[in-house]
């Protein structure tokens, strides 16, 4: 495995390492700006990926699906991470501190709505990372050095499509709850 998959498995293992550290710090430690610190530094783990990344390619290394990766990796925890952070600090205060209410289960169009909501980002963070994969593609300007970069873009595409089937299919037949019918 390269330096750039290496920095991959690190920096996410480290996102979810410094996000229990801030919930802990703030929930069991009664640490609430010592918690914020810890959360803070998860962009950080992005901005060190990045630059791990793009010096790899600037020392003239053919771009890897790694390197694909490390993209996807960045614009996925731009977009989705607040909401990530949010959903495991829900579950973190229920389940270990035993405060807050259980987090509820969505059905019905109440989960049609939520699971399209999560479409759009899943489309916004393809976007992002498609610009990000581009970006690399005309500053590397060699075909035969970048092609992991477009291949992971194609798979991602079909993925994204495949999502939105998904998607329209919870508004055609809404989530129902066990037992009912």
């Amino acid at each position: 495995m390269n330096l750039v998959a290496w920095a991959i498995v690190t920096c996410e293992v480290l996102f979810w390492v410094v996000i229990l550290a801030g919930f802990t710090a703030r929930y069991i430690f009664k640490r609430p700006t010592l918690g914020l610190i810890f959360l803070a530094m998860t962009p950080v783990l992005d901005i060190l990926l990045l630059l791990i990344s793009g010096v790899d390619l600037a020392r003239g290394a053919t771009a890897t699906t790694a390197h694909a990766l490390a993209a996807v990796y960045i614009s996925v925890s731009l977009v989705f991470g607040k909401s990530m952070i949010a959903w495991a600090d829900e579950r973190f205060r229920y389940y270990v501190t035993k405060q807050g209410t259980k987090p509820a289960k969505r059905y019905g169009m109440d989960h049609a709505k939520h699971y399209f909501k999560g479409w759009v980002k899943h489309l916004l963070s393809f976007v992002l990372a498609a610009g990000i994969l581009y970006g690399l593609i005309l500053w590397i300007d060699d075909a035969a050095r970048t092609e992991a970069l477009l291949s992971i873009l194609t798979v991602w595409s079909v993925v994204v499509g495949i999502d939105l089937i998904i998607t329209v299919t919870y508004f055609i037949w809404p989530r129902q709850a066990k037992g009912s019918s």
